[in-house]
């Protein structure tokens, strides 16, 4: 059986934590910020967790984390 192998792209957008969950950013971080609010551009800040429905998925991608 070969080895699995961590899916790169996966691995640069998402962190294990401690407890076994995953951490993801927040998407339209880019560019554009002039007409959003600045609450709402503080709170795109914050990283957050990934959805119970991709937990396997995201897994997956990223045996070795």
């Amino acid at each position: 059986m070969p080895k699995m192998k961590t899916l790169r792209g996966a691995a640069k957008r998402f962190r294990k934590t401690a407890t076994g969950k995953i951490k993801r950013h927040k998407a339209f971080k880019t560019h554009i910020l002039t007409k959003m609010s600045p609450k709402r551009n503080r709170q795109l800040r914050k990283a957050t967790l990934i959805s119970k429905a991709d937990h396997k998925r995201v897994c997956r991608m990223i045996p070795n984390a």
